[in-house]
């Protein structure tokens, strides 16, 4: 049987009442993968605790009797689309994996070319019940069900189909495309006693969510009006809906309505493959949904994630009264490097979602659980200043696999750079000034595997501006020097982050995982993942350093706190889009209150890096806060995907710390940031910066100083995976 790579892609099913299993596969087929030689044993770029199998696709998970179950699609015969079947691991922990015998293939004329994505609903007497999108022997895409045969296994692991399958299908009577229509959501059930679900679709280049209802979860009737609708956004591909609570962080069942929830509509984009998501009221009594603020394709939309992050699904874990998000985590190497790793696509660390205290946004923060895989805890005793143009090793800690931990406090914000009113992407402004380009204050934050030598190494870092009311804190994840492979992706990501640096920290926390760097900006208000492959900083060749590469000071942990936001730099009213802003101002762009943040699998000599980062900047009557993730150094490999990310994070530097988390995970960042009100990840393949040639750095690129009033950062055991 050949090993050979393919697309990976993760949702999740939690079976709660109202919960969800979310399945998306790729559709991509690459039929020179089919007779791939087997990977090599040293496989540096391997996860050590996000989760992914030996090899191929994969799907999601749920919660039967205390026990996690993660199905994932996979093809025994190669790494090839087609004939799918859906593997099947379990977990008490969401951390730590056993495999079992696959569970659910085709077997059915509605599925016998395919299983495809598919959502889990707990019917009122506690039995789970499955619906999956299936392919029939015309290609058309179908709606099915399955069901546990035996309830009292609590492993669930043989499941039987409905014979009334196909329940859902197109007809030229319902005018429903046949080759868009998947990836059924959780079923609701409402007081009226009417079970509802949608199916995402489009017709021509308008994207929809068609909603379906019925009484007895077999006979579905199609509803005149989708729930909701977008022009010129193309197939909504992996909807999701769900409440959320005001006030509290606590999760809420999907079938829960009322006057103290909101909701929220996710989609995923198929044709930019970046996924956005609304809150907004749902009409009970009108079945439809309508947005607060915004549409779902706009460039200043809401994202869970600005690096690499799609796919994604939310459950509601009634254990522990969360809501659960989890999302795909794609590759920045080229085929042919899959190939020869034999695997393409990974897990991101699964997130605990909540809608901030604004009711502007969610937040998102890494599972609790994670915590439990740290060791060899490195803590600074006290309060540190981080000179302008100056960057401290980070020793102790198993740079290729670790939980950095960071707050960063400024107290010259008067001397932040003043944004351009034309930089509202901040992507493109985390490009544009990177880690490397100097600023005032910032960039700061931490170059993470990186090389000795820093000939790699991914920097995610924080740069902070002075707009005409506030200040503006661009967070960035810059994979430019990750990798001295040029083969490899190395976009440079970034992230407006709302949170005002006068009142506020900047926090970052970032988990490192030897190619995964997922940063988080602002306490989870922005996220950031990268893939990065470098190729001198591996294993115990990577190094960690906190950086500031302004020139102003920056205290380190690894939250942040700005006392001068004066001098932050002015925000253009124009620069509305934070990716684009991340990458005109990358790590390397010096302001004046950023970029500060952290530089991630870095190698020594920064040749490769990815940062993740804030910039503060001064608005019209506040301060905003920029998150980055900038993958533009990440990898010497050019044919990696460097795209830099960003995001404005609802924080008030004025009042709150700037928090930053990442958790590193090898080829995969994942950034939150303001608590996980912003989140960005990013997939970065240094080519230096690999396992104990990586090097993770806290960094200030900007001119003013930053205070990091904590810094915590962790060594992540393996988890038990395979």
């Amino acid at each position: 049987m050949a090993v050979s790579a393919a697309w990976l892609v993760f949702s999740l099913l939690f079976l709660g009442h109202g919960a969800v299993l979310q399945l998306e596969a790729s559709h991509h087929v690459f039929r020179n993968l089919e007779s791939s030689s087997s990977p090599s044993e040293h496989q540096p770029y391997r996860t050590s605790y996000h989760f992914q199998p030996p090899k191929n696709w994969i799907n999601g998970p749920m919660i039967y009797r205390g026990i996690y179950h993660l199905f994932y699609q996979y093809n025994p015969q190669g790494a090839i689309w087609g004939h799918i079947v859906w593997a099947h691991s379990t977990s008490t922990d969401l951390v730590n994996w056993t495999p079992h015998e696959p569970a659910i293939y085709p077997s059915q004329k509605s599925d016998i070319n395919g299983c495809w994505s598919g959502s889990a609903t707990i019917l009122p007497w506690g039995t789970p019940v499955i619906f999956y999108t299936g392919i029939n022997p015309q290609n058309q895409q179908v709606q099915n069900l399955a069901m546990p045969k035996n309830l009292s296994d609590p492993y669930l692991r043989v499941w039987v189909k409905s014979p009334e399958n196909p329940l859902m299908a197109p007809t030229p009577s319902n005018q429903i495309n046949a080759s868009s229509f998947r990836d059924p959501t959780t079923a609701w059930l409402g007081s009226d006693g009417t079970w509802r679900m949608l199916v995402g679709s489009k017709r021509d280049r308008k994207g929809f969510a068609i909603l379906y209802r019925s009484k007895d979860l077999i006979r579905w009737e199609k509803a005149q009006n989708p729930i909701h609708s977008a022009e010129r956004t193309g197939m909504w591909e992996c909807p999701d809906f769900f409440p959320v609570l005001i006030g509290t962080k606590l999760g809420v069942d999907t079938s829960v309505t009322g006057p103290d929830v909101k909701h929220v509509l996710k989609v995923s984009l198929d044709d930019t493959k970046h996924e956005y998501y609304t809150i907004g009221t749902y009409s009970v009594d009108k079945d439809i949904y309508i947005p607060d603020k915004g549409q779902v394709d706009s460039d200043s939309g809401l994202r869970y994630d600005y690096g690499k992050f799609y796919a994604s699904k939310t459950f509601f874990d009634s254990a522990q009264n969360r809501r659960i998000l989890w999302g795909w985590i794609n590759e920045s190497s080229s085929v042919e490097d899959d190939i020869k790793k034999g695997w393409s696509g990974i897990q991101a660390i699964p997130r605990t979602l909540w809608l901030d205290k604004s009711g502007k946004q969610l937040v998102q923060w890494p599972i609790r659980e994670i915590e439990r895989l740290r060791e060899k805890q490195v803590q600074f005793s006290r309060q540190q200043v981080l000179k302008g143009g100056l960057a401290r090793e980070v020793s102790g800690v198993t740079a290729a696999q670790a939980d950095v931990e960071i707050s960063f406090g400024i107290n010259k914000l008067d001397k932040a750079e003043v944004l351009n009113p034309s930089w509202t992407n901040p992507q493109l402004l985390c490009s544009k000034k990177g880690a490397s380009v100097k600023g005032s204050l910032g960039p700061f934050g931490l170059r993470v595997l990186a090389s000795k030598g820093l000939e790699e190494y991914t920097a995610v870092f924080y740069r902070i501006f002075k707009a005409k009311d506030k200040y503006v804190v661009l967070m960035c994840s810059d994979q430019s020097r990750s990798s001295l492979n040029n083969d490899n992706d190395k976009t440079t990501y970034g992230a407006f982050v709302n949170v005002d640096p006068v009142r506020e920290k900047l926090s970052l926390r970032t988990l490192i995982d030897h190619s995964v760097v997922e940063s988080f900006g602002g306490e989870g208000k922005a996220c950031i993942t990268a893939r990065v492959y470098p190729t001198l900083a591996i294993d115990d060749k990577s190094h960690l350093y906190l950086f500031n590469n302004g020139t102003e000071d920056a205290d380190v942990v690894v939250s942040f706190g700005v006392s001068e936001l004066e001098k932050a730099e002015v925000l253009d009213p124009s620069l509305t889009n934070p990716p684009m802003l991340c990458s005109r101002k990358g790590a390397s762009v010096k302001g004046s209150l950023g970029p500060f943040g952290l530089i991630v699998f870095a190698s020594k000599g920064l040749i490769e890096h990815t940062a993740v980062f804030y910039r503060v900047f001064k608005a019209r009557d506040k301060y905003a806060v920029l998150m980055c993730s900038d993958q533009s150094r990440s990898s010497l490999n050019e044919n990696n995907d460097k795209t830099t990310y960003g995001a404005f994070v609802d924080v008030d530097p004025v009042r709150e710390k700037l928090s930053l988390r990442s958790l590193i995970d090898h080829s995969t960042v994942e950034s939150f940031g303001g608590e996980g009100k912003a989140c960005i990840t990013a997939r970065v393949y240094p080519t230096l910066a690999i396992h104990d040639k990586a090097h993770l750095y806290v960094f200030n690129n900007g001119t003013e100083n930053v205070k990091i009033t904590r810094f915590s950062a962790w060594s992540m055991k393996k988890a038990q995976i395979n």
